[in-house]
């Protein structure tokens, strides 16, 4: 009879691979902590905010611009709030929503680039944890839900948390595409308090800040559910094997 071919042996990752990537890993440290003390000292965003450096600029290059500076205001952890507001109050409600969005949307694609890129193959290794390994499968299976839902949640650092999923196998089409759709509620909520922050007894404002507390209330509660069927899944017992299966399949 023919002798079978012996398995291949699983390719190990080698000394010098996982050092590369360790020295990926503490450049980003490095680069996302100069970038947090440069942002906490020269403060660029009251410069953004300020709107003196559209005077120099066409009309129709503005909005593009800021979403861009949005983009990477939001990756170095600038606090979305102020960006938000910034928009509304630079461009009103609709053009300032569709820049802030959009810059949303960019600066979550920054985050995780930088974070696949620098960070993810030193990082690999830890998600073998059994708690690590729920959580990325959560992302790889129900990407776009869990994105959804960690967007609507209020007081979750939007950069902190863009950088940790960029540890997970969740796809690019799927973060981006949920990071729109559960990025806009509180960015058409900043914008439009941004664009009447001089009427702040307004009907509109005051129906603004109402719909912050009931995004706030239906994504905490949307997320406890989706955290509460996760541990039912968990600690729900495995199929049957043997006669047991058969015996429950009969």
């Amino acid at each position: 009879p023919p002798v079978p071919a012996p398995s291949p042996e699983p390719v190990r990752p080698s000394a010098s691979a996982g050092s590369r990537a360790w020295r990926r890993l503490c450049l980003l440290v490095v680069l996302l902590a100069a970038a947090w003390a440069a942002v906490s000292w020269y403060e660029p965003h009251s410069w953004l905010t300020g709107g003196a450096w559209r005077e120099s600029l066409p009309a129709g290059l503005a909005a593009p611009l800021f979403a861009l500076l949005y983009a990477v205001a939001a990756a170095l952890f600038v606090p979305r709030p102020l960006l938000g507001l910034a928009a509304g109050a630079l461009f009103g409600s609709v053009l300032g929503v569709t820049a802030a969005v959009v810059g949303t949307v960019l600066g979550a694609g920054l985050c995780l680039a930088a974070g696949r890129l620098l960070g993810r193959d030193a990082m690999s290794p830890l998600l073998r944890g059994r708690r690590l390994a729920a959580v990325d499968r959560q992302l790889t299976d129900h990407g776009f839900r869990s994105v959804l839902l960690l967007r609507l949640l209020p007081g979750v650092p939007f950069a902190a948390s863009n950088y940790a999923a960029s540890l997970s196998r969740v796809r690019w089409p799927v973060f981006l595409g949920a990071t729109a759709v559960g990025g806009l509620p509180y960015t058409l909520v900043y914008a439009l308090a941004g664009s009447r922050a001089s009427e702040p007894v307004s009907p509109a404002f005051l129906a603004v800040l109402g719909l912050v507390a009931a995004t706030g209330v239906l994504g905490a509660a949307a997320a406890r559910r989706h955290l509460a069927r996760g541990r039912e899944s968990t600690s729900a017992p495995g199929p049957a094997t043997g006669a047991g299966a058969a015996a429950h399949t009969i």
